[in-house]
């Protein structure tokens, strides 16, 4: 290792790698992590400081504000729940469950409008509902129409997107215990998926057509509670019918 470099936690990295992307600044529309990085409160305050939306995993014994979000995804109601695709796989999209509820709105120190709004989201597989994974999500507040839980999918995606450099490119396949080997090999990987990942979302912004859903009731959610996100079919039909 050279002289220079420093032993650093994986949540140290984390920030530091956030910052770098922030100098140029380069345009970053969403921060997606694993459960290592999303049950630190501290690196999802980071976050929120520089003004970045996430969706990061966390564990199902995570606390929001008390209880465990496993509780509080028990809670859900049956209209809350929407299936929506994680992309296609080798048998066909990849659907799931989701739900999305949001949290009380956070209102900094001598403020008159909240600033940051947060979010819970949960997915659940079709085929063994026991099966469920749980994320954080923080966007700016943007009342009365906050973002749709097919936005928070949107981000959760890019998360499952991540592990893309070491299935694509290589990533976790060196052979190499030295720096002077480890370094460059990571690096040429990581080069390759970004021209693999700036290729690909240019060819799908060529003729893709833009749609638009509801993404919220009107009526204002308490402050103190948990709102839960209507999917988009819900919320058609109550626009419909009124």
């Amino acid at each position: 290792m050279p002289q220079h470099r420093r032993c650093a936690t994986k949540n140290e990295l984390a920030r530091t790698m956030v910052l770098r992307a922030l100098a140029p600044p380069l345009p970053v529309a969403w921060v997606a992590a694993d459960a290592a990085y999303g049950q630190d409160s501290r690196f999802r305050r980071f976050l929120e400081d520089a003004g970045l939306p996430y969706v990061v995993a966390v564990p199902k014994s995570q606390q929001v504000h008390g209880p465990r979000i496993e509780h509080l995804i028990d809670q859900a109601p049956d209209e809350a729940w929407q299936r929506l695709s994680c992309g296609d796989g080798a048998k066909g999209p990849r659907l799931y469950d989701w739900a999305a509820a949001r949290l009380p709105a956070v209102w900094e120190f001598g403020g008159d409008q909240p600033t940051r709004q947060r979010w819970m989201l949960a997915r659940r597989s079709i085929t063994k509902p026991d099966e469920l994974a749980y994320f954080l999500a923080s966007a700016p507040w943007t009342p009365p129409s906050p973002i749709s839980c097919g936005s928070l999918d949107v981000a959760g995606k890019s998360r499952n997107a991540s592990r893309a450099p070491s299935k694509e490119c290589g990533l976790d396949q060196y052979e190499v215990r030295r720096y002077v080997g480890w370094h460059p090999h990571i690096t040429l990987a990581m080069l390759a998926h970004t021209l693999l990942a700036v290729t690909a979302a240019q060819e799908r912004q060529k003729g893709e057509p833009t749609t638009t859903h509801p993404t919220s009731w009107t009526s204002p959610p308490p402050k103190s509670a948990v709102y839960w996100q209507p999917s988009a079919r819900v919320l058609l039909d109550r626009a419909t019918t009124r």
